[in-house]
């Protein structure tokens, strides 16, 4: 399915929630440079069947896989990215993955502690006219199904630093949210995968995993 006008993917969404057959998916970020692109496990998966609870989604219950350069990343609306350590983006992939945002889709990099200082130089390549900016806590984003009126909530602790949602914007558009200095996918993993993890931040992390899913398909 391809959603190069991604202005019908409301009324998608629609036309399909009745279905069984499940008419989309998440996918998550293969990318190069050795970092662990495939961290968080279980967090997509636990994330598709919650917004299927409560957005009455029709997400497929596994996830996807899309390479950086694939033209495959066309078919998931929302793409989810994160990791540790090194990421590296070839010209071709930038390129691609620019298109991929600019044509409608969706990014969420979720910086699982260590990514922060490699993602952003790579997202330079990708948009070098753009810079990432800190959304308020008013901003919509915070304020779909579910509300969070002091802006994204902290999952998990690294540093004692507040939890920060920053976004690339494209005309008026956010195009690419990341997640700092919070894991929101470490919330989105199985209960008592990580030490510290309590019932009320996982269920912070997947409402506001909901919240992120509502805006990109309705906005």
């Amino acid at each position: 399915m391809k959603f190069k006008l991604l202005t019908f993917f409301p009324l998608l969404i629609l036309l399909t929630s009745s279905f069984n057959t499940p008419a989309y998916q998440l996918a998550r970020l293969k990318y190069s440079g050795g970092g662990d692109w495939y961290g968080n496990r279980t967090a997509l998966v636990n994330l598709a069947a919650f917004c299927n609870q409560n957005l009455r989604t029709n997400f497929a219950p596994e996830e996807a896989v899309t390479e950086a350069g694939s033209p495959e990343i066309f078919n998931y609306p929302f793409v989810y990215m994160t990791g540790h350590g090194n990421v590296v983006f070839s010209a071709q992939e930038a390129q691609n993955i620019r298109r991929y945002l600019i044509g409608g889709g969706f990014l969420h990099i979720d910086d699982n502690y260590g990514l922060d200082k490699y993602v952003r130089v790579q997202m330079k390549k990708v948009f070098p006219e753009l810079s990432f900016i800190e959304l308020p806590a008013n901003h919509p984003i915070y304020n779909e199904k579910f509300k969070f009126p002091n802006g994204l909530p902290k999952i998990h602790e690294h540093d004692g630093k507040r939890a920060q949602g920053f976004a690339l914007l494209w005309e008026g558009r956010i195009i690419c949210y990341y997640t700092y200095e919070c894991d929101l996918g470490n919330g989105w993993e199985d209960f008592g995968t990580y030490p510290g993890d309590t019932a009320e931040k996982r269920s912070n992390a997947l409402k506001m995993g909901a919240n992120l899913v509502s805006y990109v398909l309705t906005h």
